[in-house]
């Protein structure tokens, strides 16, 4: 299997995993930020893992758009936008298989 394959396969996982957890939140409570906000920073290691993907979302942005330019990946938009409604479990497998595909052009 190619790598890039496999990066779309954790694009599927990435997607699934967190709106497993996510949608059922969503049924509950429905979308104020507010209660979203206060479940999420309910306590230190809910905080801890909130400060760490929002860390790791800022430097997938600034490698997307570096990393991006740098191989002219047309669609590099693609994994931002899939970061802020998904997160970085989405956008970071998605902007490597796409970098896979840009890569294997180049060397075609």
């Amino acid at each position: 299997m190619k790598t890039r394959h496999v990066y779309l396969v954790l694009c599927i996982l990435g997607f699934l995993l967190p709106y497993w957890q996510f949608v059922p939140w969503v049924a509950e409570h429905g979308i104020p930020l507010r209660v979203f906000v206060h479940d999420l920073f309910a306590n230190r290691i809910g905080g801890f893992f909130a400060m760490d993907v929002l860390v790791s979302a800022l430097v997938l942005f600034v490698f997307v758009s570096t990393e991006g330019r740098r191989l002219e990946i047309g669609s590099r938009w693609l994994p931002i936008v899939a970061t802020l409604f998904v997160g970085v479990s989405l956008g970071l497998p998605l902007f490597l298989y796409l970098r896979e595909g840009e890569l294997d052009r180049a060397k075609a």
